[in-house]
């Protein structure tokens, strides 16, 4: 069974910085892709980034510039970098990681911005 453990979220003020981790066990299969989400109370899940094993990322525009995801691949471990937060980042943050055969989410953690 795959395992998805995050860590690293929060209160932070805003112009401050946090680093998350999520780290994945259990994987019979190479990982392909990784990516983080985000959803805030009240609003729908949001694509923060996705990065291929390659290192080719896509970030979504309200975080672009501020945020970089990472992996350790040797590790199995995902990192999301970011910086300059704002309150509006505030939210439950899940990575994703996905292999050919798997698509699997972590159970989330919570990151808080205060102004």
């Amino acid at each position: 069974q795959v395992t998805l453990v995050e860590s690293g979220g929060g209160l932070v003020q805003a112009g401050g910085s946090l680093r998350l981790s999520c780290r994945t066990s259990g994987s019979r299969f190479s990982i392909i892709a990784v990516g983080w989400c985000r959803q805030a109370p009240g609003k729908q899940r949001e694509l923060v980034g996705v990065m291929s094993r390659s290192g080719s990322a896509t970030y979504g525009d309200s975080v672009k510039d501020r945020f970089t995801i990472s992996g350790d691949f040797a590790k199995n471990t995902v990192y999301l970098q970011m910086n300059n937060l704002k309150p509006e980042d505030t939210g439950v943050y899940f990575c994703n990681v996905r292999t050919l055969h798997t698509d699997d989410w972590g159970q989330g953690t919570q990151v808080t911005v205060s102004s």
